[in-house]
């Protein structure tokens, strides 16, 4: 079993460092979050996919139920020891968080206004473990601290901030992608909070709460569960791929200062572009061009850092 300084010996980092070949200590938190990226970016495109034909709640509750089975099953395989009850309650309080976070992104999105929801719920996710990493201690190298403001640039372009459909949002649209952001952003902070040798179980807490959230949630709707075999397919990827993208981030926050690893990570609209170009035929705008291309830039300066 392959082990990283700083972490324990789980499956998840052994899979990554095999597809990856030797990967400097130092270079691996960039490595990871890289991937939790991509991943992130693939499992919203899939959940934009199934809520289609599906409602964003079934979606929502359905994927996560397929994502807890996965980790549940990682954990188990690491043979990572138990984390103590203050991970399960963070975990927990997390799970409950990510869910309240996904009902006001996706309550802002069906709004119209996706132009801004878009960007302001992902720079407001971004913000928050930058702010909070600062200000805990974490003293980024000088080209990261350069490399951080243009990844917020980035993020706002590529998710269409100056996209042709792009008008001026109700205050409450604006706050549900605020209260969206300030959830995903207080999630990638109580990971990074989380004990190192506790491997995948802070992420199986937070879906032991967010499961249990979300069925109310869905009861008190009268949502029918049932309506998610119309595309059952994309509705567990979506759910799947978040939970692995959390885990994933999980491991990569743990080896390297949350302020970068969490600017890394938020360069998730990309991959979710590149699909929509690719699969769906959508056509890239000049700012979100110039957008991958700043991301490309502040990666770089947080890479030679």
């Amino acid at each position: 079993m392959v082990e990283v300084p700083g972490s324990s010996p789980v499956v998840p980092t052994t899979c990554l460092l095999l597809l990856f070949g030797k990967v400097a200590p130092q270079d691996m938190e960039i490595v990871l979050a890289l991937v939790a990226a991509t991943v992130f970016g693939v499992a919203d495109y899939s959940g934009g996919r199934a809520a289609r034909t599906v409602h964003p709640m079934v979606v929502t509750f359905v994927g996560q139920c397929g994502g807890f089975l996965v980790l549940l099953a990682i954990a188990i395989a690491s043979r990572a020891t138990l984390p103590p009850i203050t991970d399960w309650v963070w975990g927990g309080v997390a799970g409950v968080l990510g869910a309240t976070g996904l009902l006001a992104f996706y309550r802002a999105m069906g709004s119209g206004y996706m132009t801004v929801v878009a960007p302001v719920s992902a720079v407001t996710a971004t913000a928050i473990p930058v702010i909070v990493g600062l200000a805990t201690g974490e003293r980024p190298g000088v080209l990261a601290l350069l490399g951080i403001p243009v990844a917020v640039v980035a993020i706002a372009l590529v998710s269409d901030v100056l996209g042709p459909d792009h008008r001026k949002a109700p205050p409450l649209v604006l706050w549900l992608a605020i209260i969206s952001g300030c959830g995903f952003g207080t999630i990638f902070v109580i990971l990074g909070h989380t004990t190192d040798g506790s491997g995948m179980w802070p992420v199986v807490a937070m879906r032991v709460a967010s499961i249990p959230f979300m069925f109310v949630v869905i009861k008190l709707r009268k949502e029918k569960l049932s309506t998610a075999r119309a595309n059952l397919r994309y509705v567990l990827a979506s759910g799947i791929l978040d939970s692995s993208a959390n885990g994933i981030y999980l491991l990569a926050v743990r080896q390297g200062l949350m302020s970068i690893v969490s600017t890394i990570n938020s360069f998730y609209p990309a991959s979710t572009l590149m699909l929509a170009t690719k699969l769906d035929g959508e056509k890239i705008h000049r700012s979100q061009a110039v957008g991958l291309l700043f991301a490309a830039v502040s990666l770089t300066l947080i890479s030679v850092s």
